[in-house]
């Protein structure tokens, strides 16, 4: 869960203080896929989901590991990179965000993206937020770029069909395996802002000037009266595949932008405004 205060989770920055340029969502690409990755199949695979669940007394989905059910971010990503960047597009910040667990057990899946871009960006997953890890991802490449650390940084959104263990409650599970691309970059004035707030029985309940419009020719979603925060077949990808199709070619040009999720599981509700 996103660190802060009780009530109120990871407000970034200092409130007031103004900048010259801040970073903005410029681009959105999305796109589902079907099979599977060899990686699904790998032996190791087993041994390190079994090492996962052990101690919480879960079974193992034998069947899932058998068949080799399940697709690695990697491979979902990776040409989807190479579609929003171009090689003159250099990269300082990769970040990886998912709630199903990946199938790579190996190694860490940003590292290998981020041999997918130009540039030689530093990369870090973050994970275990439910659907908040994608707003928890946007607010630290705009911390990263209110620190001087990073012109341009690429999140990457991505969940998988398969959990290779029984769950101890029943968790939405995509219909297909997916990733998002939002590529980030540093422009004069006001750039995005993420809020995030924790309030378990009702977090849509903190949504804050729920009413005030963006301004003109804005783009507003808002998945909070959606089940498990994005959309029933795509519960972490679905919302911001939303984002990709209301944009031509997935350019965001300066529209304003007003995202709203909840994750009703972890009590958690982000909003992400861009002037």
């Amino acid at each position: 869960m996103p660190a802060g205060s009780p009530g109120h989770v990871g407000a970034p920055g200092s409130p007031g203080t103004p900048g010259p340029a801040g970073l903005r969502i410029a681009r959105v690409l999305a796109r589902c896929s079907d099979g599977r990755s060899e990686t699904s199949l790998d032996p190791d695979l087993r041994v390190f989901v079994s090492d996962l669940v052990r101690p919480y007394g879960l079974s193992l989905r034998e069947d899932l590991l058998r068949e080799g059910v399940g697709h690695s971010y990697e491979e979902l990503a990776a040409g989807l990179l190479g579609e929003a960047l171009a090689e003159d597009e250099p990269v300082d910040l990769l970040i990886l965000a998912f709630d199903t667990p990946d199938v790579r057990p190996g190694a860490p899946s940003s590292l290998a993206l981020s041999r997918s871009v130009p540039g030689e960006p530093l990369a870090f997953a973050v994970c275990d937020q439910g659907t908040a890890a994608a707003f928890t991802a946007l607010r630290l490449a705009a911390e990263y770029q209110r620190a001087g650390a990073c012109r341009r940084a690429v999140v990457v959104l991505a969940e998988q069909t398969a959990l290779h263990y029984e769950p101890p409650e029943p968790v939405a599970m995509p219909q297909r395996h997916a990733a998002v691309v939002l590529v980030c970059e540093e422009a004069p004035g006001p750039g995005l802002v993420v809020h995030q707030w924790r309030d378990p029985d009702r977090p849509e309940s903190q949504v804050p000037d729920r009413a005030a419009e963006p301004g003109p020719g804005a783009v507003i979603l808002d998945s909070t009266a959606d089940d498990h925060g994005g959309s029933l077949a795509q519960p972490f990808t679905g919302l911001w595949a939303r984002l990709a199709e209301q944009l031509p070619g997935g350019r965001v040009e300066r529209r304003p932008l007003r995202v709203t999720g909840a994750d009703r599981r972890l009590g958690v509700l982000s909003t992400l405004t861009q002037p």
